[in-house]
């Protein structure tokens, strides 16, 4: 989202290395450049104004430390208030209160408001709530359906709402249904609308008024820009929201929303949706947001994301099997389905520090998540014997497999080319030592004669 962003600021701190000293004047040039870049990424005008003015106090007149050549320093400044804008700290859901915890989640329609209700409930099962939740949008057709569905897909029980029920008295009997079946967490999915409305705006207020929930969550399309800001203030302003959603992270939106919100709707982000999958919804965390807009990466998620999705006991398994020069198609079919939980190559790439910024990689094409899907169908189409044993995959083979996956013959002969290649490398690293703790194939270091000191 923040790509064109990250290159513009890029190109203005580029300028600010080279030179051995800062002026006010230099400054001045460079936050006129970040100043156009921000706009671009249609932030506020007003948060553009404030976040330029808090650069122009803190950098001008800085005194240069041994540790940080200038244009670093200024970096460092742009870094720490990006942070304060996009909130400074992470702030949670308040989960303490009197149980059942209600929640509340709003928003106008298309803004991904279901999804990210059946995402939320997936997130508070994981870390051992139990949510029941309620389909309050009696008006959008299969609404309830909808809502239903992603129940049963992450296994969390639905209330059975009925459409010709008023949503007032929805919230009131779901939250009955909470307190007699011991439900921790309550989460109601409102109605939207495709514009603010007094009608919407009176049964949000009521459903508030009967049901007194602990979160109101304003959940936003990330990709409307500066709309969901002014939206998002006037949710504010009409049912003191708690809180912010921004969906659809993952898109090629300018990235505005996110970097305003906070300041104009006075109220934190806590969530981002980075993804359609169920997992895909991440706790927001500012100071990670600005590394990455800052090309700095972000170690952290990544790592987060890794620890999700990894299955120790099949990492440890691999292991063994890398060692034994025993890895087959089906560790590497593994491999690619445990990248996929971890969301997009695009996001992925994006939290390693410095890759982007590599010459070679100026010039790449993006990641294309279809050649992932393609590899799953290929290899899904051979045989338990032929995923082992790829010595088995000759023309005939292949073509069955090519047929069966609806993928061509050079698209089989690629993937088991990839393959191939991979085991390659790993032998070779295996003989470097650099596999398992030098496993296999490494050198024999000499012993070192009794009597002889380090």
């Amino acid at each position: 989202m923040f790509e064109n962003l990250s290159e513009r600021l890029e190109g203005v701190f580029k300028k600010l290395r080279g030179r051995g000293t800062l002026t006010e004047e230099n400054i001045q040039e460079a936050l006129k450049e970040v100043r156009m870049a921000l706009l671009e990424a249609d932030v506020n005008f007003k948060v553009v104004k404030e976040f330029i003015a808090t650069i122009t106090e803190r950098a001008v007149g800085l005194e240069v430390t041994g540790s940080l050549a200038p244009g670093q320093q200024v970096i460092k400044v742009v870094h720490e208030a990006l942070i304060e804008l996009l909130g400074g700290q992470s702030e949670g859901l308040a989960l303490s209160g009197p149980q059942p915890v209600i929640i509340m989640m709003v928003g106008l329609q298309g803004s991904g408001k279901t999804t990210t209700t059946g995402k939320l409930a997936k997130l508070l099962k994981k870390k051992g709530r139990r949510p029941y939740l309620v389909p309050a949008d009696v008006y959008r057709p299969a609404a309830i359906e909808q809502l239903r569905v992603l129940g049963e897909r992450v296994d969390v029980p639905v209330h059975p709402s009925q459409t010709e029920q008023d949503p007032v008295d929805i919230s009131k009997n779901a939250l009955a249904v909470a307190r007699s079946h011991n439900y921790d967490t309550l989460i109601i999915d409102t109605a939207g609308r495709l514009h603010i409305d007094e009608k919407l705006m009176g049964e949000l207020a009521s459903i508030k008024t009967a049901v007194s929930p602990a979160e109101i969550l304003f959940v936003a399309d990330a990709m409307t820009g500066q709309d969901a800001v002014n939206v998002a203030a006037k949710f504010n302003e009409d049912l003191a929201i708690t809180g912010v959603v921004l969906t659809k992270m993952e898109g090629d939106a300018r990235g505005g929303a996110a970097l305003s919100i906070k300041k104009v709707a006075e109220r934190p982000i806590k969530f981002v949706g980075t993804g359609e999958d169920l997992d895909a919804l991440e706790v927001f965390h500012p100071d990670r947001l600005a590394s990455r807009i800052l090309g700095m990466g972000d170690v952290l998620t990544l790592i987060e994301k890794a620890e999700e999705v990894v299955d120790k006991k099949k990492a440890e398994k691999l292991a063994k099997k890398l060692q034994k020069d025993a890895f087959t198609l089906e560790d590497f079919l593994d491999q690619i389905q445990q990248i996929k939980k971890m969301g997009s190559l695009e996001q992925i790439m994006g939290m390693i520090p410095g890759l982007n910024k590599m010459p070679q990689m100026k010039n790449m094409p993006k990641p294309d998540e279809r050649e992932l899907v393609r590899v799953e169908a290929i290899i899904n189409s051979m045989t338990h014997e032929e995923r082992r044993k790829h010595q088995l995959l000759n023309a005939s083979r292949r073509k069955r497999i090519a047929r069966g996956s609806g993928t061509t013959v050079q698209d089989v002969n690629k993937v088991v080319k990839s393959y191939t290649e991979m085991l390659k490398m790993m032998k070779k690293l295996r003989g470097k030592g650099r596999i398992g703790g030098g496993f296999g194939g490494g050198k024999k270091r000499r012993k070192r004669p009794k009597g002889l000191s380090r």
